[in-house]
């Protein structure tokens, strides 16, 4: 667009450095793998791990269906999901979850075991100063 002025090309390059700028923090926001299983036995948590940590070797995708919590300036990415744990799983259920049940009976005792499962997957991670995106790679 023409300013007033003639001068095109300086608002043309104040729009293209905030693309930039704005694209570019999408581009280095750090990718980590994370992992998610809790085991229940007998109708008793018996077991629960998330696991997480910075992916090694760069991950293909692109990332989708993200989600934010805000921060308290914490770049712990474990605590901030430990302090949104029932935000995060009901996001990761929406992901698609794995769930293994098992059954036994012996002498007229039911024992019963239901593991549920978020396969190892790599999440680009955006820390930013009052909030994080997080978002799964397709």
């Amino acid at each position: 667009m023409r300013s007033r002025d003639g001068n095109h090309s300086f608002t043309l390059s104040i729009s293209t450095i905030i693309f930039s700028l704005l694209y570019a923090s999408a581009l280095f926001a750090d990718e980590y793998i994370i992992s998610y299983r809790y085991t229940v036995k007998d109708a008793i948590l018996y077991n629960e791990t998330l696991d997480i940590s910075k992916a090694m070797q760069k991950c293909s995708g692109k990332p989708y269906n993200s989600i934010i919590f805000n921060t308290t300036k914490s770049q712990n990415l474990k605590d901030i999901l430990r302090a949104n744990e029932e935000k995060f799983l009901n996001f990761l259920s929406k992901l698609g979850l794995d769930i293994r049940y098992y059954d036994t009976t012996s002498d007229s005792i039911n024992r019963s075991t239901t593991v549920v499962i978020l396969p190892s997957k790599c999440f680009k991670v955006d820390f930013n100063e009052n909030f994080v995106k997080i978002a799964p790679l397709k």
